[in-house]
């Protein structure tokens, strides 16, 4: 499975990241799970500097610009000049602080023009029960994809996120059934974007409330084809064990 560590702010120095980089090192190695790490900026040039292990970087975010005077912005290009070869796109916290469903396109655009494999994140903030959640997914992956050159629209990793699962405990997190569906519903729509082209080569994601007494549930029998950890994949201990559930 494809495991996506997003420590956001909440590594605050090297000591810990380097920490944290060794114990996936090992758990990579020992579980066959490919585990991608996403520190905060400043510490990513560091740990993948002469990287040789299985473990690969991803940047948190990106410029929607390509550089210039832009003061405080990291573009694509920088980033995979750092080391690394993925970029989340799309968070639901980059969409809370105002990233709308154009500026995610032109970042996504961004992602992979510089070679990094883009993370399209999508969710919506409630489930309503007459399912007008559908097409807050359907907009935002479609917004998002259709911009693209037909050949680039596969290369690319859908994680699911739903907001209102966020910071709730295993129990009132989004349950397998919900999950299965929703993998279906994304795989439809892909599906619809992708002429010619199999949705099902495309990887999706889930990241909502991880724990080590969910996370083998929801990574079995949902077609989920790994996890988005933020919070969880800082605590040494609590990510080992989610990681080690999900051992093939």
């Amino acid at each position: 499975m494809l495991i996506v560590a997003n420590w956001k702010a909440y590594v605050a120095d090297i000591k810990k990241a380097k920490k944290l980089f060794a114990i996936s090192k090992r758990l990579a190695k020992a579980t066959h799970n490919h585990i991608v790490l996403a520190p905060p900026a400043p510490f990513l040039g560091a740990l993948a500097a002469k990287n040789t292990s299985v473990v690969d970087f991803s940047a948190q975010d990106i410029s929607a610009t390509t550089g210039g005077a832009h003061t405080g912005e990291i573009t694509a290009s920088a980033y995979a000049t750092s080391g690394a070869t993925y970029a989340l796109i799309g968070h639901s916290e980059c969409r809370g602080r105002g990233d709308t469903n154009a500026i995610v396109a032109t970042k996504l655009a961004c992602t992979i023009a510089h070679g990094l494999t883009p993370i399209l994140c999508v969710g919506e903030h409630e489930r309503d029960g007459e399912g007008r959640y559908l097409a807050t997914i359907r907009e935002e992956l479609t917004t998002a994809i259709e911009p693209l050159a037909k050949k680039d629209r596969t290369d690319i990793i859908i994680a699911y996120e739903p907001i209102w699962a966020i910071w709730k405990d295993a129990e009132r997190a989004i349950g397998p059934s919900d999950l299965t569906e929703m993998v279906l519903y994304i795989r439809k729509i892909l599906a619809e974007l992708l002429t010619n082209k199999n949705s099902t080569d495309m990887l999706i994601l889930y990241g909502g409330s991880l724990a080590p007494d969910n996370v083998r549930e929801l990574g079995a029998g949902t077609g989920i084809d790994g996890f988005l950890i933020g919070h969880a994949s800082t605590d040494v201990d609590t990510f080992a064990l989610i990681v080690k559930q999900l051992a093939s």
